[in-house]
């Protein structure tokens, strides 16, 4: 048995800059982290040839014999099964999905799947990836395969792990540059942010399709608003290395206000009631999680002004979401062939001579 976790990521400052659209043309920056809500790979070998999965977040159970002859674009399953086509081995298997989080809530939920799932599929057939390979091929499948209009912050995120700057060139190269903080920053930053569910999931790919045209035909404000949101992400990372959180939070509103001018779909009357609410009520700043239109809404509130901003989105049935930071990245958590009465389980044991001390009597 072999189980893998990726988690999701919040993101402070530089969404929408790592569309090709953007960085292909002035290059990209995000600053983000994951967090410790993740979504579950669970592999089981099979012995029949046919390949089963399951998805108890879309109660949906499909097995096959033959991928190769499948057109994926037509299951819910999609990106396991893009996975697996894309690697292209011969496998007889069985792989249970799970997530802590619903899809569709701007937390890069799609981008751990794929991320957790290809981690599992070549752990299992031995292959070796470096978290910049994981990465990078995860955002192929997505962009080339599933044809997906997504830009590559989230399958960084899931695969690095941690509080990270990420960098986008005009070449497609990215760069992940850890934010080092002193420990009592990062608890301070940790302690401050807030996660409201605004009870609306919903797909982003139209959304994100919108802002790559947008983005191609120099239309509107949309290129503007992105230079300014890439330049405010590189001022976020200097207030956090400085130890600056206030300012770090005030930064969040600006960028908040630049992101709404990228398209007027960004934002709605819910989202706009609630993060005014929460800035009546004492938080400095804040966002809603991915490309905008529902999901998450991160708050950045010093602790003594919490329980206010609490109440008060409370009236209006947002629910909290408590979360710590994740900096492991997608992780084998198990992995046990001997459950599986594998071939290979002997490889994974280690034997070592017993000791008994000499007994006098």
């Amino acid at each position: 048995m072999l189980i893998v976790r990726s988690p999701v990521r919040i993101s402070f400052g530089g969404g929408g800059t790592d569309l090709p659209a953007y960085y292909e043309k002035f290059g990209g920056s995000v600053l983000s982290t994951s967090i410790n809500k993740y979504f579950y790979t669970v592999l089981q070998k099979r012995n029949d040839g046919k390949i089963q999965l399951i998805s108890s977040d879309l109660r949906v159970v499909e097995t096959w014999r033959d991928l190769s002859r499948m057109d994926i674009k037509c299951s819910a399953l999609e990106i396991p099964l893009a996975v697996i086509k894309e690697l292209g081995r011969n496998v007889s298997v069985d792989l249970f999905l799970a997530s802590e989080i619903i899809a569709g809530t701007g937390l890069g939920s799609s981008a751990s799947v794929c991320v957790g799932v290809l981690r599992a599929l070549t752990t299992y057939l031995e292959l070796s990836l470096s978290k910049y390979e994981l990465a990078e091929r995860s955002f192929f499948i997505a962009r080339n395969i599933l044809g997906k209009p997504v830009g590559k912050q989230d399958e960084y995120a899931a695969a690095f792990g941690g509080l990270n700057f990420i960098t986008f060139t005009e070449d497609g190269t990215t760069s992940v540059e850890p934010v080092q903080l002193r420990s009592d920053s990062l608890r301070e930053l940790e302690s401050s942010l807030m996660l409201f569910f605004t009870g609306v999931a919903h797909n982003s790919w139209k959304l994100l399709e919108e802002q790559e045209q947008a983005t191609k035909k120099h239309t509107g404000s949309t290129v503007e608003s992105l230079h300014e949101i890439r330049q405010l992400a590189h001022y976020m990372r200097n207030a956090l290395v400085k130890g600056d959180i206030w300012a770090f939070g005030d930064l969040m509103n600006e960028s908040w206000q630049a992101k709404k001018r990228i398209s007027s779909n960004i934002s709605n009357p819910l989202i706009d009631e609630a993060y005014d609410l929460a800035r009546l009520n004492g938080a400095r700043g804040g966002k809603i999680a991915g490309a905008g239109g529902g999901g998450f809404l991160l708050l950045f509130c010093e602790q003594s002004y919490q329980e206010k901003v609490r109440e008060a989105l409370a009236k209006m049935q947002l629910r909290e979401m408590a979360f710590a930071f994740d900096s492991q990245g997608a992780k084998v958590v198990a992995n046990d062939p001997f459950i599986d009465s594998d071939e290979r389980c002997g490889m994974r044991w280690t034997f070592t001579p017993s000791y008994s001390p000499a007994v006098s009597f």
